[in-house]
């Protein structure tokens, strides 16, 4: 067995003068090829982290001493797109000026420029390379740089274009995130611009004709309408908790029974466990105004609307459901929650259900969509199911 083989030492046990010797099992790696991939893998995994994040100045400065460990080099410089240095880590500070110019040439021609010192000069014996960060979508984004004492040779000259390619790969990924974070943020302040006008000019036409009759009532109402819209279009992030946006739908319909009065039946059955599972900000909201709007308003003598969360092992499986006019299934089967084949008012209400069924999909994937189940004159129930934890997803 040589050295370059991995070494396993199995567990033995031996009888010593009536006693046990036990020799534990362990595995020693110590193939060295398999420790540098390792060690690159790991260095590689840890300047992601930051780069993650977009190439800002923090994320330059803690991303540069693993990029220049994965190139090997002397030092090490990032720039953003207009030359300005982000980060620079290690030694030969003096050359900063050298890489900036370096820099916005390679950002002009969007092209790698190596600058050589002259035998003699002051920089003597060092090389400064510069490659610029070009991301797909946006164009270039930076530039990192490299000193090297000597001249490069092809090994480490491809080596450094490994590494940028690495950091371009990283900073394309941050760019989707953030794109995918504007394109939520957008679908948010669909959904908002999309709470009813009617409802709003409704429910304060119902708190006015309380004032006179049961001011206390419309007091109460008044705080329930202020509590909703606070909720509705609060500022903050893209996820909520199942409690939370089960209060803003308490509101929501106690401003509706106002308006109806016995017309409008609510049934909760929500099991506390589901409570704290996380969902996408006003996933519940537009379900539950379709149910009033499209399924008891049409109604003759209203109806009833049941919200159901129910504990699914490791998913929560929530339901919106009202008992009113229902509508063709093969609306559904040829596309009604794209809003492309549907018309009139209920346009509007597909137009929620198709964003808060991307929305779902966007964040736990595909097994995570709206399911729509209805018939006309039978009613509609909208089921979703929500992981109760998923990495990265907190409200």
């Amino acid at each position: 067995m040589t050295a370059a083989v991995v070494m396993l030492v199995v567990a033995a046990a031996l009888v010593v003068g009536g006693g046990l010797l036990w020799l534990r099992t362990r595995r020693v790696v110590t193939t060295p090829a398999e420790r540098a991939v390792h060690v690159a893998l790991h260095t590689a995994s840890q300047a992601a982290v930051p780069l993650r994040r977009g190439l800002t100045e923090e994320a330059a400065r803690e991303a540069a001493p693993f990029l220049r460990a994965l190139t090997g080099a002397d030092a090490l410089g990032i720039t953003d797109a207009a030359g300005a240095l982000l980060a620079w880590d290690g030694s030969h500070a003096d050359l900063r000026a050298t890489f900036a110019d370096a820099a916005e040439r390679a950002v002009g021609g969007e092209r790698a420029v190596l600058v050589t010192s002259p035998d003699g000069g002051e920089h003597a014996g060092r090389t400064v390379i510069a490659q610029p960060l070009v991301i797909e979508s946006t164009g270039v984004a930076g530039v990192l740089g490299v000193v090297t004492v000597g001249k490069p040779g092809p090994g480490q000259l491809g080596a450094v274009a490994d590494v940028v390619r690495y950091a371009c790969g990283q900073l394309e990924l941050a760019e989707l995130d953030a794109s995918r974070a504007r394109l939520d943020r957008a679908e948010v302040r669909a959904l908002r611009a999309q709470i009813s006008p009617h409802f709003i000019y409704n429910a304060l036409n119902t708190i006015a004709s309380f004032v006179r009759t049961d001011p206390d009532r419309a007091r109460d109402l008044i705080l329930e309408f202020a509590d909703f819209t606070r909720y509705s279009f609060r500022a903050a992030g893209e996820f909520t908790v199942l409690a939370d946006e089960l209060g803003n739908i308490e509101r929501y319909l106690a401003l509706e029974q106002a308006r109806f009065g016995d017309a409008l039946q609510v049934r909760l059955q929500i099991a506390p466990e589901t409570l704290g599972v996380a969902l996408p900000f006003l996933t519940l909201q537009p379900l539950v105004e379709n149910a009033v709007r499209h399924g008891l308003r049409e109604r003759t003598g209203g109806g009833t609307v049941s919200i159901v969360a129910a504990d699914a092992g490791t998913d929560c499986v929530i339901s919106v459901e009202d008992d009113g006019v229902g509508m063709d299934p093969d609306l559904l089967r040829s596309g009604v929650l794209d809003a492309v084949h549907t018309t009139g008012s209920r346009e509007s209400a597909h137009v929620g259900l198709a964003n808060v069924d991307d929305r779902l999909r966007a964040a736990f994937g595909n097994d995570y969509g709206l399911i729509v189940d209805t018939a006309p004159g039978a009613g509609t129930k909208v089921s979703l199911r929500v992981p109760k934890f998923r990495a990265g997803i907190r409200a």
